[in-house]
This record gives structure tokens, sequence and C-alpha cells, in this order.
């Protein structure tokens, strides 16, 4: 089982996004602060400003939501999920990429955090 912690501004709004269009179930939450969600064996930590996972490093530096690493979910139909989430209205960081090992495309949750739809080749 991985856990990956997410830095966001609204708790209560990224378990709605996570939930409504990527299929995450609530695990717990904890008021406005945190929230646990699940997708298999994945376990996505959201960390809202008042979570102690938010506070500010020791030399100053301020942890914000968003950056380049993400987690990757697969999909059977990238193309068909791509739709959905077009119509659902969601912001794509890129287009569709082909690769050797698969297709991929890149969405953000509602505070710029990043994640992969990923359909694997063949």
């Amino acid at each position: 089982m991985a856990r990956i912690r997410y830095l966001v501004n609204d708790v209560d709004r990224a378990i709605a996004f996570y939930t409504q269009h990527l299929a995450f179930k609530l695990e717990h939450q904890a008021g406005p602060a945190f929230a646990s969600i699940s997708h298999g064996d994945l376990t996505l930590l959201l960390s809202g400003p008042q979570s102690s996972g938010h506070r500010h490093l020791p030399d100053g530096r301020r942890q914000e939501p968003g950056g380049w690493n993400r987690i990757v979910l697969n999909v059977d139909d990238l193309a068909s999920s791509v739709a959905t989430l077009r119509r659902a209205g969601l912001h794509f960081r890129s287009d569709i990429v082909t690769g050797q090992g698969g297709n991929q495309i890149q969405i953000e949750d509602p505070d710029g955090n990043p994640v992969e739809l990923f359909e694997p080749a063949g």
C-alpha cells in the first residue's frame, strides 16, 4: 500500500473532486484540516491549511499545493475517461501523450495538484 500526502486549500472540495471524478473512497475526515481517501492500494492524505502537514518549514519556506510529482492512476480506456472528465469541466495540464509504455494525460485537482491517467500499451 502506498500513502501520499497532497496539500490542498479546501479539504471538502478535494474530497468531492477525488470521489466524484476519480473513484476514490473517503476513509476518514478530521474537519476542514485533513482527510484520508483511498483508491485500491493507494491512500491519499489530503492536508488542508489547518493541518500539521501544511505548516511552514523551519527555514521559512511555505509548503504549497501543486508541483510536478504526481500520482498515476491506470485506466482501461483513456480516450473515454478524458471525454468524461472534459464534460465535467476538469482542468487538463496536457493533451494525451503516447509513448512506448502506453498513453497518458495529466489533470489537476482544484488546488493544482497533478494526477496522471495512464493507459498501458497492449
